[in-house]
């Protein structure tokens, strides 16, 4: 909580100089994530650039196709990758295959992510970078809303009871700022790679989301 008494000269000849209170107030609110960005692809080792790069290939449409007969949205590719890989040959690097890897995102309901990862790992995914869980631009509009109004009322509470406590009486709020009332970032889960790739034949994997926080700050300057 930031809290100033001030004296601002003012800008006309006046009997008495204005006399401000600076106070900031906050907004926290919940939303529900329901939106889950995936990425995931295919990564291969094999002894040639070309038959790597070829398995890499084939499975990755494999890949692509499921996601595309499932209806992922935002669906694109966010790396392709061919490098050799070495060992130490009496100090000389040695090259002794390659690996490749054809990475994807896409973003898709909650509910249904736990189903499309499996999926895919049957499909041929082998890699799987992460998850994480966002709300939907709506719920993130509405709440940032929220958050603002929330703050302004306890700015303003907070300056009616620091005046009243020093018997001055509130005039009116002479400027405002706003602080700040920015989205979260995503809620990022990368201990669900591991458990997918190890548990694809088994029962299906369950993916929960959680809720993000909305911050807001508003700081009041207030005449009294």
């Amino acid at each position: 909580m930031l809290l100033s008494l001030s004296l601002v000269e003012p800008a006309f000849a006046q009997d008495k100089p204005l006399r401000t209170l600076s106070v900031t107030g906050r907004g926290i609110e919940n939303v529900q994530t329901t939106i889950a960005q995936v990425r995931l692809g295919v990564e291969v080792q094999g002894k040639t650039a070309k038959e790597v790069q070829q398995t890499v290939a084939q499975r990755s449409a494999a890949v692509v196709a499921l996601l595309k007969s499932r209806n992922v949205e935002r669906l694109e590719t966010t790396g392709i990758n061919l490098n050799p890989s070495y060992q130490d040959n009496n100090g000389k690097p040695q090259v002794t295959g390659y690996i490749g890897s054809n990475i994807v995102s896409f973003r898709i309901a909650t509910e249904r992510a736990g189903t499309i990862l499996d999926e895919a790992v049957k499909a041929g995914a082998s890699r799987i970078e992460g998850v994480s869980f966002v709300a939907t631009d709506q719920a993130l509009n509405a709440a940032q809303q929220q958050a603002l109004r929330e703050a302004v009322q306890d700015a303003q509470i907070q300056a009616r009871t620091i005046l009243a406590v020093l018997k001055f009486t509130q005039r009116e709020i002479v400027g405002i700022q706003v602080n700040g009332a920015n989205p979260p970032p995503p809620i990022f889960r990368a201990e669900l790679a591991n458990k997918v790739l190890s548990q694809a034949d088994q029962a299906p994997t369950p993916v929960i989301g959680g809720e993000q926080e909305v911050q807001a700050s508003v700081t009041l300057q207030i005449s009294y």
